[in-house]
């Protein structure tokens, strides 16, 4: 096995402190969203006719979302797994900005299952987007959130060369977090989402 080559790139973006405070907030923001989507979810299994604050119009609907087999792929509800994931999330980012330096494969595993869970976010977003016709507010924030955590995630493991990338990828991989490539990547991505939202719902949202 090739030797780790960590990056240590100058500007503050780049510190443990910057990174880990960002994963940090991005993910209770996801396990706020998730907590209360888990509410809603046992709200409807109870009773499938309640109707949720965030239950606005045909369009902006998280009973129809909640309600639909997209929402409870695995058997029970989705927002489940985010109870389960972002207590994780946390833990890294509070032990990283309290200095742990936790083992590469660790790092590399942790990498590996958010990206699971990020498709999963974005599979859902299209089945809401293409299939079930109406958009919900509080999963609309775990996908934007959720893609935040992951883009934090995968910018200290690059620095710290955890992913076990081939020696050529990961110094393409550092020289793009060095001209804040990863910024400008998730900025212009949630500018794109907004605009598809706007784009086909943009009468029924702002009507």
């Amino acid at each position: 096995m090739e030797p780790r080559e960590m990056s240590q790139l100058s500007g503050r973006r780049h510190s443990r402190t910057w990174v880990f405070a960002g994963m940090l907030f991005s993910a209770l923001i996801s396990l706020t969203a998730s907590l209360v989507l888990s509410i809603d979810a046992v709200k409807l299994a109870g009773d499938p006719g309640t109707e949720l604050a965030c239950d606005i119009n045909s369009v902006l609907s998280c009973g129809s979302v909640a309600l639909s087999w997209q929402a409870q792929l695995l058997g029970f509800p989705n927002a489940f797994l985010g109870l389960i994931a972002e207590p994780v999330v946390i833990t890294i980012a509070v032990a990283g900005l309290g200095g742990v330096q936790f083992p590469r494969w660790f790092m590399a595993a942790a990498q590996g299952v958010y990206t699971i869970g990020l498709l999963f976010a974005y599979w859902l977003f299209a089945q809401s987007y293409f299939v079930i016709h109406a958009l919900c507010p509080w999963c609309l924030l775990v996908t934007l959130s959720t893609t935040v955590v992951f883009m934090t995630l995968l910018h200290w493991n690059v620095m710290q060369d955890n992913l076990y990338l081939p020696r050529r990828v990961q110094r393409w991989a550092v020289s793009m977090i060095r001209i804040d490539a990863d910024v400008y990547l998730t900025a212009a991505w949630i500018v794109l989402l907004v605009a598809a939202v706007l784009l086909r719902y943009g009468n029924a949202l702002l009507g």
